[in-house]
């Protein structure tokens, strides 16, 4: 009994044809015909009723199907298995991250995979978020870390690790810097210093302004977020930024939180399903690195009125 034979049973039982069984399996129906008589004698029964126009299971024949899918199944799982653990054995893993990437988290779930792969290749690709969202859909990379304003791409799974606001990042001597809340509109008078087009922060400022009918000054753009903040602080505008880098630069820069700004700067993974062994592999260190919030208890209900 082969595998091949199992398949073809099944292939026939399902078509109720030779001849159509023949078409989805890729040979010819006298080749479809020999190997289920080779496994009808093996199995000492006969499997299907040839009488008819159709190719109708016996008794003997339903419980051969029945267990020859369970058999195929089983075999591609093996082969699935296999395939796995060769892969994160000696394959490769290619990630994609925004530009001068500052995610700790990330670089810990990197450091992990690495340990517990150390023949898995790594290369990292440093792009902006549409251009890495492009080599996501095409394969090209196997995990991309992108800004997702507004939603992940189409075609492409994901998993935020990032979720924050946008702030307004100026010089400790700026006529802003007092401030610890702004609107799109006072920005409006002031030249501002912001990531290009295509980045997450920026693709979420251009939609807020948009939906506020605003025209902003972008006067500088920088690829790099430490570069945008750079700039800023040698006091040639206010930086677009989101909140975790403007902290990162506090001892140059205050931040003010832009307030009208509804759509959150979000970062995540994302990947063309199914994922890779090696991706799915790194994906499960990235959930261990930014595991989900808490749920939140509801309040307790109010306690009763003392009973006169």
């Amino acid at each position: 009994m082969e595998l091949r034979q199992l398949e073809y049973l099944v292939a026939v039982a399902e078509e109720a044809s030779f001849t159509r069984a023949a078409q989805r399996v890729h040979i010819s129906q006298s080749g479809v015909s020999a190997q289920i008589r080779q496994l009808e004698h093996d199995l000492g029964a006969v499997l299907f009723d040839r009488g008819g126009r159709t190719a109708t299971l016996t008794e003997a024949g339903k419980v051969a199907t029945n267990y020859g899918r369970e058999v195929l199944a089983a075999a591609a799982a093996l082969r699935q298995a296999v395939d796995e653990v060769t892969g994160l054995l000696s394959g490769r893993l290619t990630i994609g991250m925004v530009t001068a990437c500052t995610i700790t988290g990330l670089f810990d779930a990197l450091a992990a995979f690495h340990r517990a792969h150390p023949g898995v290749a790594i290369t990292l690709l440093e792009d902006n978020s549409a251009a890495l969202a492009g080599h996501a859909r095409s394969g090209a990379i196997d995990v991309a870390l992108i800004g997702t304003a507004g939603g992940p791409p189409p075609e492409l799974a994901s998993f935020p690790i990032v979720s924050e606001r946008l702030v307004a990042a100026v010089p400790h001597d700026h006529h802003f810097s007092e401030r610890t809340r702004l609107t799109l509109a006072d920005l409006a008078a002031s030249p501002l210093i912001c990531m290009p087009e295509g980045t997450g922060i920026r693709t979420v400022f251009d939609q807020a302004a948009a939906l506020a009918g605003l025209k902003l000054p972008i006067t500088l753009e920088a690829s790099a977020p430490g570069a945008v903040a750079d700039l800023a602080a040698r006091g040639l505008g206010a930086a677009i930024l989101s909140e975790t880098i403007a902290a990162a630069h506090s001892a140059r820069l205050r931040s003010a939180i832009i307030t009208d700004v509804a759509i959150p700067a979000d970062l995540s993974l994302v990947w063309k399903p199914p994922p890779t062994p090696a991706a799915r592999s790194f994906l499960t260190h990235c959930r261990a690195a930014f595991p989900p919030p808490p749920p939140t208890a509801p309040p307790a209900p109010p306690a009763p009125p003392d009973a006169l």
